[in-house]
Order: C-alpha cells, then sequence, then structure tokens
C-alpha cells in the first residue's frame, strides 16, 4: 500500500476539546429524554473509503445514553481512530475482520454503514468499530481512543477507578473505551449510530479538526506498516507511547490537513 498520506506539514497548536453539554434547551426527544447538541452524522458520510472515513471522524462525539438514568449521557470526543479495508481492497487488509469474507460474527461490517460493530477480546473485553462504505464493501473504522467530556464520573466507576483518575486511564485504548462507556457487544452491536432515537449515537457538536496525525496502525500483527492510524496531534488521551503522543512529527509519523466544508 502506497504511504501517500505521509506528508510532514508544520505543527499547528492543539487546542484542548471545548466541553461538551446536553442541554434541555434544544427541547425533549422521546420518553421526555434531553436531545444531545449538534447533528447526527448522515449516511453518506461513512459511504466512503475507510481510509477517508477515519480521520474525518476524529472530532465528532460518541454519545451513550446511561441505562440506569435515561435522562444522562456519557459522552466523548473522538481522539484516535485506525481504519480497517474490505476484501474489495487491492491488496485486501489481513488485519480486518472482514478479510475472510462475511460470517455470523462480523455481517454487522457487511450491512449499511454508520453501525456499531462490537466484538469481544480475550473473552471479556470489547471493542467497537464502525462499518463504512456501501453494503457488502465491509471497510470500518476502530475506535481506539475518546476524550471524557460527559458523565466522567460514571466512566471511573465502570471503569473500576476512582472519581477524579486522569482521563487518559479512562478512555485511552479501545477497549478501554468501551468499558468505560459501558458498551458491549449483547447490547449494542449492530446498533444505528445515526438514529436520533438510538441510545449509542455519533454526533457533530460543530468542534473542528485542522490538523491529523498519522502513522501505521498498532497492536497488530497484519500489514503493521500500512499508515491507517489517526490521531489528534499531542493529544494526551491518544494511546500508545508517549514519545509518539509528544512528536507527532517524529519517527514514523507525519501530519496531514482536513479541508472540511
Amino acid at each position: 500500500m502506497e504511504e501517500s498520506a505521509k506528508v510532514t506539514l508544520p505543527q499547528k497548536g492543539v487546542e484542548r476539546c471545548p466541553p461538551f453539554r446536553v442541554s434541555s434547551s434544544e427541547g425533549r426527544g422521546k420518553d421526555g429524554v434531553p436531545n444531545l447538541p449538534g447533528r447526527a452524522l448522515t449516511r453518506d458520510f461513512f459511504e466512503a473509503l475507510a481510509e477517508r472515513v477515519a480521520p474525518r471522524l476524529l472530532g465528532k462525539v460518541l454519545a451513550r445514553r446511561s441505562e440506569g438514568c435515561p435522562t444522562q449521557w456519557l459522552a466523548g470526543r473522538i481522539v484516535e481512530v485506525e481504519a480497517y479495508l474490505g476484501p474489495h481492497n487491492d491488496p485486501p487488509d489481513p488485519a480486518a475482520h472482514s478479510y475472510r469474507g462475511p460470517t455470523p460474527r462480523n455481517r454487522v461490517l457487511f450491512g449499511p454503514a454508520g453501525h456499531a460493530y462490537v466484538y469481544a477480546i480475550y473473552g471479556r473485553y470489547f471493542c467497537m468499530n464502525i462499518s463504512c462504505e456501501v453494503a457488502g464493501q465491509a471497510g470500518c473504522v476502530l475506535l481506539r481512543a475518546l476524550e471524557p467530556l460527559a458523565g466522567v464520573e460514571q466512566m471511573a466507576v465502570n471503569r473500576g477507578l476512582a472519581p477524579g483518575a486522569p482521563h487518559r486511564q479512562l478512555t485511552s485504548g479501545p477497549s478501554r473505551l468501551c468499558q468505560a462507556l459501558g458498551l458491549t457487544r449483547p447490547a449494542h452491536n449492530g446498533l444505528d449510530l445515526l438514529d436520533t432515537n438510538s441510545p449509542l449515537q455519533l454526533r457533530d457538536d460543530g468542534y473542528r479538526v485542522s490538523e491529523v496525525l498519522v502513522t501505521p496502525r498498532i497492536g497488530i500483527h497484519e500489514a503493521v506498516d500500512w499508515p491507517l492510524r489517526f490521531a489528534l496531534p499531542g493529544h494526551d488521551c491518544v494511546s500508545g507511547s508517549k514519545k509518539l503522543r509528544e512528536a507527532p512529527a517524529g519517527s514514523g509519523s507525519a501530519s496531514i490537513f482536513l479541508h472540511e466544508p
């Protein structure tokens, strides 16, 4: 695979993500639950190549309605993702769950874009992907890290940590963020993330990302040199080594600029 994204550009300052609030001024949806701020992402946002969707997801918000309190939301801003390519890609992506075609486990990936694909690892933890491209193509984006924005105390409880634990300990890493938000395969696999009545949603609240760190994917054994990991440069919640987080234009990484409407 060509490493076309590896172009070093001048680094710009990293602004900490602004606070996220569930506003009652927007009215209430079904069952009296406050609507979330911003807008739901659209289907066509995800009906594109996974490697193009992934960097554009940075800065967007993943929000999950609390089971114990339907008026409470747990939410985090996406600060790190990885793209995984469908079996139609040339060459196919051997690290993708869809590599050998559709199965009962991965069938969500071969369905419509914008749905949650949640899978178990080590028999007790979960990771979450988002389906991309048109039905049958099976590209997806793995969520690797969030910045906690709402329901932070509950996230600490879900992680078994004391109140006030550093945000990095809550949602830095794909299984940590699922544990913090209480995401599981039985409850959340297959949910439409673009449905405004869904208990799990992807939202755009206006935060804009101008620069993205690009590196090879981590934690895998196949296609390890493909530059398909995208993150906010210098953000403390990004997973991996401290050296990489603090030196986004260093060894094995580069920066690209996004131009969104």
